[in-house]
């Protein structure tokens, strides 16, 4: 809790503290002599997040990144037509190192009840790591997000389709209760722990009860799933 809360500060002092004036010295001690030949898009992708860190998300540009990597800026639109398209490729790449762990857990045999568990808390665990590990592509992630909604839906729609597999699994085995198809039932559970994992709720995360919160919600979800009473109905319609 302590680290957490440490990183959350250190979060909140980055973002006050920026100066954008330290990005003209890294891309001049970054700067390397890369032949185009040689580019690809992970490498542009390395570029772009480190200088989307210094400048933020404002400030940088496709021109920015060809500096960093010392090609012309035709060079990057060739693997990157737009800058919004290398943005969501940003995007994309952040959310998959959300999504790939996750899929471990889903593809390893075992319990539909404990993968259940073990994905909920693993994907709690990762996004709120992101603030941790890496503050600065966490806030410019957030606002990228806004505008790569393919990448963002695309990253939701894959989360679902894994719980929803846990879920059918359960069913088989007997282990999971629930009266709907998994795809409903898992686009609920994901909506239930949203205030754990959505980027947007990082302000939540700073409570110091947060992770009895999440315990307290994720015993209620499962209690339901694995009674053995009437299998637990999603109400899907609003009155």
């Amino acid at each position: 809790m302590a680290d957490r809360d440490a990183a959350f500060q250190q979060y909140g002092d980055r973002l006050r503290n920026y100066d954008t004036n330290e990005a003209s010295d890294w891309v001049k001690m970054g700067k390397t002599d890369r032949s185009e030949g040689h580019l690809t898009p992970d490498g542009i992708l390395d570029a772009a997040e480190t200088v989307l860190r210094r400048f933020g998300p404002k400030k940088a540009s496709v021109v920015d990144v060809a500096r960093a990597l010392g090609v012309s800026h035709g060079s990057i639109y060739r693997h990157f037509p737009s800058k919004k398209a290398l943005r969501d490729a940003v995007a994309g790449r952040w959310l998959s190192g959300v999504s790939q762990p996750l899929s471990e857990i889903v593809d390893k045999p075992g319990e539909a009840d404990t993968k259940l568990s073990n994905w909920l808390r693993r994907l709690v665990t990762l996004k709120q790591q992101k603030v941790k590990e890496d503050p600065e592509l966490f806030a410019t992630y957030r606002t990228i997000a806004e505008s790569a909604q393919g990448a963002v839906s695309s990253h939701m729609d894959e989360m679902v389709a894994q719980l929803a597999q846990i879920l059918a699994e359960g069913r088989e085995q007997g282990r999971l209760t629930y009266e709907d198809d998994p795809m409903t039932t898992a686009r609920a559970l994901f909506d239930a722990t949203v205030r754990f994992h959505h980027p947007l709720m990082f302000n939540a995360w700073q409570d110091p009860d947060i992770d009895r919160a999440y315990e307290t919600v994720e015993a209620l979800l499962m209690k339901a799933l694995t009674s053995e009473g009437e299998p637990v109905a999603i109400e899907t319609k609003r009155s």
